[in-house]
C-alpha cells in the first residue's frame, strides 16, 4: 500500500501561557504546547490520529 501525504494549514496562538495549535480544516483538531516546537509536535500527532480515524470511517 502506498502511503499518501496530506497537507493541512495550522494556526497557532498564544493564550494564558500556552500555544494553541488548530487545524481549521479538520473539525475539532486542536492541540497545545508550552513552546512553539512542542505545540507543532503535538498538532502533527493530533492531525495524524484525526486523519487515520477519518480513513477508518471511510471519510
Amino acid at each position: 500500500m502506498t502511503k499518501k501525504t496530506y497537507q493541512f494549514t495550522v494556526t497557532f496562538k498564544e493564550e494564558n501561557g500556552v500555544i494553541i495549535a488548530t487545524a481549521p480544516s479538520l473539525s475539532g483538531c486542536v492541540s497545545f504546547g508550552h513552546t512553539l516546537k512542542e505545540a507543532e509536535k503535538n498538532i502533527r500527532e493530533a492531525i495524524e490520529c484525526h486523519v487515520e480515524s477519518m480513513l477508518e470511517d471511510g471519510d
